[in-house]
């Protein structure tokens, strides 16, 4: 019987290399244990197969943004439990190798309400999570609203300008008709969670509502459920 030991004393016997850097090939998801990859160093194994993939580094792993679609009913927050190797849409074109240490440390950005549904941010990348946090009241928000009533005369003007929501005056928003009950929002300094209260001073009730796109970022054909990684280049 061979005493178990950590899986990093065994890489590093076996590569042979130092107990960092075989940690980083662990991390990094490049070492399987019977066919099998672990990404914990402190794994204690035996006498099993270990084997260390050609392509390997020890280079540390970049800060990833992860972009779900929210599902309604879900709060912001717990739609992180969403995030999982098995619900990465399969057309992810961003060519990055899913870890476990990506759903680690993400700073939920740009939030919805529990009813809405729509492009949700999760990010480690400090960059980005500035971005998402001092600039969020100047990054443009495209909401589809479904809605049901009437409009009041001179509604969709009002919609656009001119409202004032607890005792502050409401910066300017874009809204259009997309079909007879959908509407299109984009707005800037108001909160989604805004946006049931604006249609009801015009007359009407919000039945749903979806972010279909963050600044320049699209959500692009994400399922419900699904999500990708912010690719290289692309910027909120």
């Amino acid at each position: 019987m061979t005493e178990p030991v950590r899986l990093a004393k065994r890489v590093a016997a076996m590569v042979p290399c130092s107990r960092r850097e075989a940690e980083q090939y662990i991390e990094g998801g490049w070492v399987r244990v019977d066919g099998v990859v672990i990404e914990e160093p402190q794994f204690r194994v035996g006498g099993q197969k270990i084997e260390l993939d050609p392509g390997a580094t020890t280079a540390a792993l970049e800060p990833v943004t992860l972009l779900l679609h929210k599902p309604v009913g879900i709060a912001y927050e717990e739609a992180q439990r969403l995030l999982m190797p098995a619900s990465r849409v399969a057309d992810d074109a961003s060519d990055i190798r899913t870890v476990k240490r990506h759903f680690a440390q993400l700073a939920s950005l740009m939030a919805l309400p529990s009813p809405a549904s729509g492009l949700a941010v999760y990010s480690q990348d400090r960059r980005v999570v500035r971005k998402l946090t001092e600039d969020a009241w100047h990054i443009e928000q495209e909401l589809v609203a479904e809605v049901c009533g009437d409009i009041a005369a001179g509604g969709l003007a009002l919609l656009c300008h001119g409202m004032s929501f607890e005792g502050r005056p409401l910066p300017p928003a874009k809204a259009s008709w997309q079909s007879e009950k959908r509407l299109r929002f984009a707005i800037k300094g108001i909160a989604p969670a805004t946006v049931p209260w604006m249609c009801e001073q015009v007359g009407l009730r919000l039945t749903s509502l979806k972010r279909i796109r963050l600044g320049r970022v699209p959500m692009a054909g994400l399922p419900p459920g699904g999500w990708r990684y912010l690719q290289l280049g692309e910027r909120f």
